[in-house]
């Protein structure tokens, strides 16, 4: 596979179609593992570029071939993870995971066709929410994948042991440890529609430049988060408290160019905001709603984390 902006249409011929269904069930997983596409993409070129390195005899020794692509690809992202650590300490300014725009949802499918059960812990929607990748930022990478791939992909932990190179009961007891970081950060369900609601009142304040109206929708306590990678203009710290937010976005309006539109965008499957600079997306903004208030806005400003936002 060398079609790095994902598979086409190939149902003509459905030996390819399965690869392609099965590419894009692994970078499924393997965006959730790493928080950038990119990158997930990488580890599944790795997958396969591993898979026919080897020879036909020992391709046929193997029982389930999408079984052994899988266990790789989750070794692969268990090592990227390892490394982004040290990487990440070199970044210039804070790291966001990458956003995905809504023309992405293809990847909220399960793979395998597995059905979706009612009583998952973590729903496939969840997983994608910037507010959801964000917590898995925080978490060991043992953590994470075992969390991901037996709450989200339903991996029994005799599976996991087998990706992360522990024992069943010890990948166990990373996935308890992970989903109470998940419950710790959590807030107050929000339905849909109110949260939809709430990021389009803040938009309107926002373009009204009404501070008293932005500070009524921000939690006292919320924080803003801007990612430029050192290669766009951003504020370099977090923005603490509503209405500091609020003065910094008012701030924000103020000094818009002309050629400036924010519009109402699906931002890893939440109600969130791009701004685009004559048509051209230059500026993600992800946001988690509580209640009636926002706690956390992310604000993605490198271009390199934009490029699904700017090209088909």
């Amino acid at each position: 596979m060398t079609d790095r902006s994902g598979p086409g249409d190939h149902r003509a011929d459905p030996h390819v179609s399965a690869i392609v269904s099965e590419w894009r069930q692994l970078v499924n997983l393997t965006y959730r593992l790493l928080g950038s596409l990119a990158e997930a993409e990488d580890a599944v070129q790795e997958t396969y570029a591993r898979w026919y390195a080897m020879s036909a005899q020992q391709q046929d020794a193997i029982a389930s071939p999408r079984a052994w692509r899988a266990t790789v690809a989750g070794r692969i992202c268990l090592n990227v993870l390892g490394a982004a650590r040290t990487r990440r300490e070199t970044y210039v300014g804070e790291w966001i995971p990458e956003p995905l725009p809504e023309r992405m949802e293809w990847i909220t499918e399960r793979p395998g066709g597995i059905a979706v059960d009612p009583a998952d812990r973590v729903t496939l929607d969840e997983s994608i929410s910037m507010a959801f990748l964000v917590v898995l930022e925080s978490m060991t990478p043992a953590e994470r994948v075992a969390l991901i791939l037996h709450d989200v992909f339903r991996y029994s932990f005799a599976e996991v042991a087998e990706i992360v190179g522990r024992t069943p009961a010890a990948c166990r007891q990373l996935a308890s440890s992970a989903r109470r970081r998940i419950r710790t950060a959590q807030g107050p369900a929000t339905p849909a529609p109110r949260r939809a609601a709430v990021v389009s009142d803040f938009k309107q304040a926002w373009e009204a430049k009404d501070i008293d109206a932005l500070i009524g929708l921000l939690d006292p306590d919320a924080t803003a988060i801007a990612d430029s990678g050192g290669l766009a203009m951003a504020f370099v710290s977090p923005i603490e408290g509503g209405p500091q937010i609020a003065r910094a976005w008012i701030e924000l309006a103020k000094r818009a160019s002309a050629g400036t539109t924010i519009l109402e965008r699906t931002v890893n499957g939440q109600p969130g905001l791009v701004a685009q600079q004559d048509g051209v997306t230059v500026t993600v903004f992800a946001f988690d709603v509580a209640g009636d208030r926002i706690r956390h806005i992310w604000v993605v400003r490198n271009p390199e984390k934009l490029r699904r936002w700017t090209t088909g």
